[in-house]
């Protein structure tokens, strides 16, 4: 029985394969991970890309071109054989794809947006028992409330997009190489930091513009 998306992408957070990633830059422009996961003839494949690699802005979109441009993006995602080709004589086909675009730390800075409020107006019930001080804190507030506001506004509008995908593929066998189109979509993409797991093993690659074929005999 094929097992599901979730389950084969949790093989990827065995130790035996953890061992031999190294850590990922958080959210580094240029770099993508592309995990993929194997087991018999189903291959599932998850995609987490920024979203400046993808359509070259990470702010809110605001206008119907930078709408137009998340739409096609997101549409041009969710074919992976378009992006990642396996040779023909593996003879894959797609029985699941999605995509989306979605905003980073999230709950992270809306914690953060609540302790700094409680902050505040502790500062300010302190603050106000001391009239000399009064001006003092209106400056210190006013100062400190227009950093944080804009730290705050910068980190949120990191995004990326999010792509997974089920592949089917009758002669896993044949599966010698994936060739990156990914590249060519997406020109502002420089490199995709890739982890496999099968029943071969696990192991991480990094695959780059310049060598947008990675090497896969004797993986599967």
């Amino acid at each position: 029985m094929k097992q599901n998306l979730p389950i084969l992408l949790s093989l990827l957070a065995l130790p035996a394969f953890a061992e031999g990633t190294r850590e990922l830059d958080s959210h580094e422009h240029g770099v993508g991970e592309l995990n993929i996961a194997m087991e018999g003839k189903t291959i599932a494949m998850e995609l987490h890309a920024p979203g400046a690699d993808i359509v070259g802005f990470e702010y809110a979109a605001t206008s119907d071109e930078d709408r137009a441009a998340i739409e096609n993006a997101v549409a041009t995602l969710a074919k992976p054989l378009d992006l990642f080709s396996f040779p023909d004589a593996a003879k894959c086909t797609v029985t699941r794809a999605s995509a989306e675009l979605e905003a980073e730390e999230d709950h992270d800075e809306h914690a953060k947006h609540d302790d700094h409020d409680d902050h505040d107006d502790h500062a300010e019930h302190d603050d106000h028992s001391d009239h000399d001080d009064h001006e003092d804190h209106a400056k210190h507030d006013d100062h400190d409330d227009h950093g944080d506001h804009d730290d705050h506004a910068e980190e949120a509008s990191h995004t990326e997009f999010h792509a997974e995908y089920v592949l089917n593929c009758d002669n896993p066998d044949a599966i010698s190489k994936i060739d990156f189109a990914y590249f060519e979509a997406f020109p502002n993409a420089l490199e995709l930091e890739v982890q496999i797991v099968s029943s071969a093993g696990a192991k991480a690659f990094e695959v780059e513009r310049d060598a947008p074929t990675l090497d896969l005999r004797g993986m599967f």
